[in-house]
């Protein structure tokens, strides 16, 4: 059986649980195995014999077995297995004398004992590896990891010599040149016999070969209550076994060599398919020539030898395998430059599409352009390249403005320099014939929306439509509003002898969904902006739909139905996408279909979510990058403060102060991370989840930012329940998460605070992800109204959400949030110019982790300073959202910050690998691997 990265875990495993907790850490095919990566290895074992041991530290020997006994425990159920060792031969090899120690079992399963009764028979050779501590004057290891080494061993005392030599000689190993084990198998009676009808299985064939593997660093890996790192890392090894590797990684890169030890071949018990070869059958040569077909490298030759890296099998051998700490993270850093040649060749790539294509130019030096006079004259025009000369719908009028320019000059305030700055930017890339992608991020706050409205009216105003794409109906409403409001003083010129009944049908179509329609019976029209999302009756969703699909110029604002099939709007010049890390590379790619034309419309993605801008420019390989850093007059800064949840008097004089806001006219937020209490179900004790709230981060580099105390992945209808982002899991030494305290839900911190004195007779209202879209937007505008001015909610309101009242935001488990996540919800409050509170509510351990994350943000209100720090609190993660493309993410290691360097050297041999061969004829793997990160990656940064 030919196996492969694509071949199903199912179709070789034996083992139907092991499959299913696999597949619960995402583990479904070899090549999901293979890259399911270690979060550390464990130090080298020493070697020292029993004389030499010292309680607390962990050491590993070979002995002799010489007693055991089995004592049943009377105080309480169960039984003790004691058996006493030898090391004399081990202690003479290091120049000791021997001594003699006590290995004890204790279980209530007689099953068990009976199995290491059976292997731990007087006689057999063993080799230890353990904590030594002491009971009753006597060393003692307690359920100490046992290798049993088989009894024709003896006479291989060479091979101890190359273990002196090569594996660890600052353990000062063995030495001479006989087997120190001759006279200890004689020294004892032969091991009993097996019982009848079963063949006793030995875990080594040679004591070298068992030091070998007790010695070396073993990988750990985030496990689960269904499996543990030990049964994950024995699979792995059994698949690089079937695919070919025999021995070990070494340290001079070969995949064989003296000192590397073999890789023990599954059991049939554990893997189907053997490969069809016997193990001794097969030589080191050849396995490491068949694991190299069976994992072929993705990386050029000529970039791989640059850089002096492994080669993939040999990197996987490595990680999962590893001979030494120092050759881990060498083969860590061979698959992370992987990742990042990967990802910056893809993101060159699409730069080159885009430029390849074509788009609607949208011209502010000529004079005005009008809309088009009718839909059937439009649909009269040919649909070749759509210049403007070729529209036959425009006029020029020289006296009059632009429509982006009588739109800037009509805004009760004055533009900043950087919000200037970028509006000429974007002008300038909307006039040209290829389409603009341009990424807008800017501050909460710092007027991304009045830049965005100034592009759109410019495609308006040359005659075509543009969306605006919003990730919440909420804030698709809030757009709405805020749109219609700020053009409704503006129209667009038409010419007085294209007064047609077209109009009029559009107007019928667009009904009152639209805030204004198209004018029939006067010129100037007005600007017609539509609402579109998917909670809106069928009624009104058709009439939307009806008027995306006329073609006839204006703004349209929607939600994620933008991208359903159903929408059509034949004159797309420009898409604007608000919030652009709730979205996937197939939802964008979908608007490009929208055209009839077979033009791609300008892209335009905006973010408030705050990226270091050395991270940016070196990621962002696709995009024009534009900042918008200074904040609009009148807005003042934001007084954070962190509040121990414990300290009642502190958090008492913050109620108050919350009620005098209050009292004040002003609004409040209260956030909290959970609905209510049974979103945990069976999530285990902190019921946190990376993919949920706002669905960013995936730190878990290799999955476990998702996972659940109980060790489960979480699913997304628990993670769309729980708001919170958290990528800052505490794993144990067995990669298990430690419980936390529970979190608090919406319904729970509701009803406390409604019963507290500060606020008798202040009416709460409730917000979250599970309310109906007539439900939310009702809630927000009674909150915006004072009818109820204070809002417990989920992070539903973490974007775009803007009332101006609101002064005092109270943010409920923060230390359990990442800081770009804390930024963003406190930026809802402070937007009417007044002054603003943010109260952080902690449950942090004194000098903890979480608690310094806080003092980042408690001491900063520049959003770049925070990302970086909170990117590098997070350290090694995927940078790349994976939930909302659908699809797994392909970066595991990669890291924005820390490898800003390796992405920039990456990005450059890259590009001269794309300057010679544009299409990778000659990169066959790099142009598959290419491919599978651009079908399922996000080719834009999340805040992780």
């Amino acid at each position: 059986m030919s196996i492969t990265m694509g071949t199903t875990l199912a179709s070789l495993v034996t083992n139907k649980r092991r499959v299913s907790a696999l597949k619960s850490l995402g583990i479904v095919t070899v090549g999901d195995a293979l890259t399911y990566y270690p979060f550390r290895v464990t130090e080298p074992v020493p070697l020292r014999a029993i004389r030499e041991a010292a309680p607390g530290q962990q050491m590993a020997f070979a002995a002799v077995i010489r007693d055991m006994r089995v004592v049943p425990m009377n105080a309480r159920r169960g039984y003790r297995l004691e058996a006493t060792v030898d090391d004399a031969d081990f202690a003479r090899s290091r120049r000791v004398p021997g001594s003699t120690a006590r290995l004890t079992f204790f279980s209530y399963r007689e099953s068990y004992v009976d199995w290491v009764s059976v292997r731990l028979r007087a006689g057999t050779s063993v080799v230890v590896s353990g904590m030594p501590g002491e009971y009753m004057g006597q060393l003692q290891f307690t359920h100490p990891e046992i290798l049993t080494v088989a009894p024709g061993s003896a006479g291989t005392g060479a091979g101890l010599e190359g273990y002196a030599r090569g594996a660890a000689p600052s353990n000062g190993a063995f030495a001479g040149s006989a087997d120190p084990y001759a006279s200890a198998q004689s020294a004892y009676p032969p091991a009993a016999a097996a019982p009848s009808g079963a063949a006793l299985k030995y875990d080594a064939d040679t004591v070298q070969e068992a030091l070998t593997r007790v010695c070396r660093p073993r990988p750990v890996y985030h496990a689960s209550s269904r499996i543990s790192s030990e049964h994950i890392h024995e699979t792995i090894l059994g698949l690089l076994w079937m695919m070919g590797a025999r021995t070990s990684s070494t340290s001079d890169g070969q995949l064989a060599g003296a000192g590397s030890a073999d890789i023990v071949a599954p059991t049939t018990d554990t893997i189907a398919v053997q490969n069809g070869e016997e193990k001794s059958g097969t030589t080191a040569e050849s396995g490491a020539e068949a694991l190299s077909q069976s994992i072929p490298d993705v990386l050029p030759e000529s970039v791989r030898k640059a850089k002096n890296l492994m080669h993939r099998a040999e990197a996987f051998l490595a990680i999962h395998d590893p001979a030494s700490t120092a050759r881990f993270k060498e083969a860590i850093e061979t698959l992370r430059y992987e990742e990042a040649f990967v990802s910056q060749t893809s993101l060159l790539k699409a730069r080159q599409h885009a430029h390849k294509s074509s788009a609607h130019p949208c011209p502010l030096n000529e004079a005005l352009e009008t809309a088009r006079a009718s839909v059937g004259e439009a649909a009269a025009e040919p649909s070749a390249q759509p210049g403007a000369s070729e529209r036959g719908a425009a006029t020029n009028l020289p006296d009059l403005p632009n429509l982006r320019d009588r739109f800037i000059a009509s805004l009760p305030f004055t533009l900043t320099v950087g919000q200037s700055q970028v509006v000429d930017d974007i002008a300038a890339d909307l006039e040209r014939d290829w389409p603009m992608q341009r990424l807008l991020q800017g501050e909460v706050g710092s007027g991304k929306t009045v830049v965005a409205l100034a592009a759109m009216l410019q495609a308006v105003g040359a005659g075509y439509q543009a969306v605006l794409v919003a990730p919440t109906q909420v804030l698709a409403e809030q757009h709405y509003e805020t749109i219609s409001k700020m053009v409704s003083g503006l129209a667009l010129a038409q010419p007085g002898a294209k007064e047609t009944d077209a109009a009029a049908d559009v107007e019928g179509a667009m009904g009152a969904s639209s805030a204004s329609t198209v004018s029939s019976s006067k010129v100037p029209a007005e600007i017609p902006v539509t609402l579109l999302t998917g909670g809106m009756k069928l009624a009104a969703r058709r009439k939307a739909l009806a008027a995306a699909s006329s073609g006839e110029p204006g703004i349209i604002v929607a939600t994620h139905a933008a991208f359903s099939k159903t929408f059509q709007a034949p004159h797309l010049a420009l898409v604007v996408i608000d919030e652009q890390h709730r979205f996937g590379v197939e939802q964008r790619e979908s608007l490009n279909a929208k055209t009839d034309d077979g033009t791609t419309p300008h892209l335009l993605v905006m973010t408030a979510t705050p990226i270091p801008r050395t991270a940016a420019m070196t990621w962002f390989g696709d995009l024009d990058i534009s900042w918008l850093t200074e904040l609009p007059g009148g807005r003042k800064p934001i007084r954070t403060v962190v509040v121990n949840e414990a300290d009642a008097a502190t958090m008492g004089r913050m109620f108050a102060h919350i009620r005098a806001r209050v009292d004040a006219g002003e609004r409040a937020y209260i956030v909290c991370p959970r609905i209510d209490a049974d979103d945990e179900e069976n999530e285990g004790g902190s019921g946190v989840s990376a993919a949920a709230g706002s669905a960013r981060g995936r730190a878990a580099a290799s999955g476990s930012s998702a996972r659940t105390a109980a060790g489960g992945r979480a699913t997304r209808a628990a993670a769309d329940a729980i708001g919170i982002d958290d990528p800052y899991e505490t794993f144990d030494e067995n990669g298990e998460t430690v419980a936390r305290p529970p979190l608090h839900a919406v319904a729970e911190i509701a009803d406390r605070l409604q019963k507290l004195p500060q606020f008798q007779g202040i009416r709460f209202a409730t917000l979250t992800g599970r309310d109906k879209d007539d439900v939310k937007t009702q809630v927000m505008a009674d909150f915006a109204g004072g009818e109820t001015p204070i809002l417990v909610s989920t992070t539903v309101i973490e974007v775009g959400v803007d009332v101006k009242q609101a002064s005092c935001i109270v943010i409920f488990d923060a230390d359990r949030y990442g800081l770009s996540q804390l930024h963003q919800l406190r930026g809802r409050v402070g937007r009417g110019g007044t002054n603003s509170w943010a109260f952080l509510i902690s449950r942090a351990e004194p000098g903890s982790p979480a608690e310094q994350r806080l003092e980042v943000i408690h001491h900063s209100l520049d959003g770049a300073e925070i990302a970086q720090a909170d990117l590098e609190f997070r350290g090694a993660g995927d940078v790349l959202g994976d939930a909302q493309s659908g699809g797994k993410s392909s970066l595991k290691l990669l890291r924005v910050v820390k490898d800003a360097d390796m992405i920039a050297d990456a990005r450059t041999r890259a590009g001269q690998l794309l300057a010679a061969d544009p299409e990778l004829a000659g990169e066959v793997q790099l142009a598959g691997a290419v491919l599978d990160f651009t079908r399922g990656n996000e080719t834009f940064l999340t805040s992780s």
